[in-house]
């Protein structure tokens, strides 16, 4: 609109509004009423009487709507959002304080002068996020009980699966700190831990998995293999957190607290110890571990310990509730003090980050498509991560739901970007050695070069890449881990051999089957073809799979494709999974490929629970340029947009610098 005039006030039902005067605005009919900040009165040339809204929203009027319940009905979020309104809208003043930002409520009520309603935070509409104000911008006075807080720190409320990386750490930056600890949740073989260290350390900052938890136990197997400085606990997530709660009392008790003096009294030689029996058949060795749940399943879940015993072998030992060990003080405060050294567990505050991460795959240098939420979490003085803009072109296979295109990680369509050409399947695979279905050979050599920059930096060893802490020197180095496929039954194997190799071929190519537009008949003209056990070569799943419209039953992938999802369960039935040319399923490596684990990460357990690990994971890359974002956040490098731009592409960023030797003239 073309203003004619400004004016500093206006009334409205003999009501006088100033500028940055806070109001009720009129809202449609059966809806609540508007709240904005007065920025502008003007008066356009038909003598028009309008003002500038800035308007604040309520959480249900957020992305957080669902739960607005959850929300203290005075808190609102200030917006950048403006526009234009007729001066006749205003309806009444609305008294809004602004006040520091506080995670204790009880703290932020007992300080907020009287008010109406109250802010602390900015909803920002582009992704959707929720940002701390800058307060020392602010024309604003709030007192703090330590100091005026000013930073960007962002605490997005994009309600997502459960994907969610915590940042908590009393450090404003990186300096004069040496090395941070993460706590992987929900961690699976590790990936996504791996990542966010190896992105945290090409930023400049040393990150390590001190604990992990994870309730499958080949997972751990396979954590632990790769990462021997990682405390793996195989349990439940809630059952560790009961843990931790009891491993800080028991610092409390036997490293933190005074040792009570000593009686000073003499014991004779002829008196027998208190509580001791007449047979040392049962006597403590020493404690050897500590969980909380029902390991003996017995229902009856607490606190155990494990148990050796004097005199006996470990096929002896024993889980005990405390209450059975409570009288072995000098065990068990051995037992803690030694664990607390180690850190066994983390004590609170020793956790600098917290991440997990139920299943993701997607659109950063791997041949997979896959829509997936992440959310940054910190303490109200912390600035948070950007999100990191993709790497490379994509073939999207997915639509994304209109629910969540305002936070789709990507760049403006107008916006210009250098983006790597989209990776394939046979940039990823075709360097490989050919194995067949019956394959049971664990470790070999290539037996092939890189033909491809991913496939030269997939292979890389362990001393060779950034931040990889792992033992390299237990590990025979160019080997090829984890190259066998789930073995297909003999009908399916039979069904796999027919399947042309072909681009787009799957059981629609077979004899029998007639395509009429994108559903599939039986040709009544074709005698049903039976397999040498007598079963039919398409089976009838094949035929009704989604009505008869999918493509996907033994389906053949092809080099120049990507995967839509790299899947828990490698059966051919219903998704496409044959490779290009040979016989049978994707093998475990090349699945962990597709997810973006380096040659050198191996995996624990049979071949179809290595599968299950490897599709549950989050894609190595992924994490890692997570993990790059959240380093430099940590140094007080990240500004406070909500995306940033890698300065690399996956795999290529996981080699470890050459060291820069200069010429000496002297020698």
């Amino acid at each position: 609109m073309k203003a004619k005039f400004h004016y500093r006030e206006g009334s409205v039902d003999g009501i006088l509004y100033k500028l940055n005067d806070t109001a009720y605005v009129k809202a449609e009919d059966g809806k609540p009423d508007y709240i904005a900040r007065i920025v502008e009165f003007f008066e356009t040339s038909e003598k028009e009487l309008f003002f500038t809204a800035q308007w604040f929203y309520r959480a249900e009027d957020t992305v957080i709507k669902d739960h607005g319940d959850l929300v203290d009905n005075k808190r609102v979020f200030i917006s950048d959002v403006k526009d234009e309104n007729p001066l006749d809208c205003l309806l009444r003043k609305v008294k809004i304080v602004q006040v520091s930002p506080n995670v204790d409520l009880a703290e932020k009520k007992k300080k907020m002068p009287s008010c109406e309603l109250y802010y602390d935070m900015k909803y920002t509409i582009p992704y959707l996020t929720f940002s701390n104000i800058d307060i020392e911008n602010q024309n604003v006075k709030i007192e703090s009980e330590t100091s005026t807080l000013s930073s960007e720190s962002a605490t997005n409320a994009c309600v997502a699966e459960s994907n969610v990386v915590n940042g908590e750490s009393s450090q404003n930056n990186g300096s004069g700190k040496a090395e941070w600890s993460l706590l992987d949740l929900y961690s699976g073989c590790g990936a996504m831990s791996t990542g966010l260290c190896f992105g945290a350390s090409i930023s400049g900052i040393k990150l390590v998995t001190r604990w992990a938890v994870d309730i499958n136990e080949f997972a751990c197997e396979s954590l632990k293999l790769n990462h021997p400085e990682t405390q793996v606990r195989n349990e439940p997530a809630e059952n560790f957190l009961s843990l931790i709660k009891e491993w800080a009392m028991l610092c409390e008790e036997f490293v933190f607290k005074p040792p009570e003096p000593e009686d000073g009294g003499e014991e004779s030689d002829d008196e027998e110890p208190e509580n001791q029996s007449d047979s040392e058949e049962f006597e403590v060795e020493k404690l050897l571990s500590i969980c909380y749940g029902d390991p003996n399943e017995a229902k009856k879940p607490g606190l155990y310990f494990k148990v050796q015993w004097k005199g006996y072998d470990s096929s002896y030992d024993t889980w005990e509730p405390i209450e059975g060990v409570s009288e072995c003080k000098d065990a068990m405060r051995d037992f803690v003090t030694q664990g607390y050294k180690e850190k066994l567990l983390p004590l609170p505050g020793q956790a600098d980050f917290i991440c997990g991460g139920p299943p993701c795959q997607g659109s950063y240098g791997l041949p997979q498509f896959r829509m997936r939420v992440f959310l940054w979490g910190a303490l109200p003085n912390q600035k948070l991560p950007a999100y990191p803009l993709p790497t490379h072109e994509v073939v999207s296979r997915a639509v994304i739901p209109t629910e969540f295109e305002e936070i789709t990680v990507a760049y403006a369509s107008n916006e210009k970007c250098q983006l790597a050409d989209a990776v394939y399947l046979k940039d990823a695979l075709d360097d490989l050695p050919p194995v067949d279905n019956d394959e049971i050979q664990d470790e070999r050599s290539y037996g092939t070069t890189p033909r491809t920059e991913f496939q030269k930096y997939i292979r890389l060893k362990r001393d060779e890449m950034v931040n990889y802490s792992a033992d390299s020197q237990n590990v025979p180095s160019g080997m090829l881990y984890d190259h066998l496929p789930y073995k297909l039954n003999t009908d399916d194997y039979e069904r796999v051999c027919q399947i042309p190799k072909k681009k787009g071929a799957n059981f629609r190519d077979l004899p029998g089957v007639l395509v009429k537009g994108r559903k599939v008949e039986w040709d009544p003209t074709v005698e049903r073809v039976l397999l040498k056990s007598g079963k039919p070569l398409i089976p009838n799943y094949a035929m009704s799979f989604v009505r008869g419209t999918s493509t996907k039953p033994f389906g053949r992938l092809w080099w120049d494709e990507i995967v839509s999802t790299v899947v828990t369960r490698p059966e051919p039935h219903n998704q496409a999974l044959l490779h290009p040319l040979q016989d049978r399923v994707l093998t475990v490596r090349e699945n962990a490929r597709l997810q973006g684990f380096p040659d050198c990460y191996q995996l624990r357990g049979s071949v179809k629970e290595r599968y299950i690990q490897v599709g549950n994971a989050v894609a190595v890359p992924v994490a890692l340029a997570l993990g790059y974002t959240l380093g430099l956040a940590i140094q007080g490098l990240s500004d406070n947009t909500p995306l940033t731009t890698l300065p690399f592409k996956y795999p290529s960023c996981l080699a470890q610098p050459l060291a820069i030797v200069e010429d000496d003239d002297s020698s």
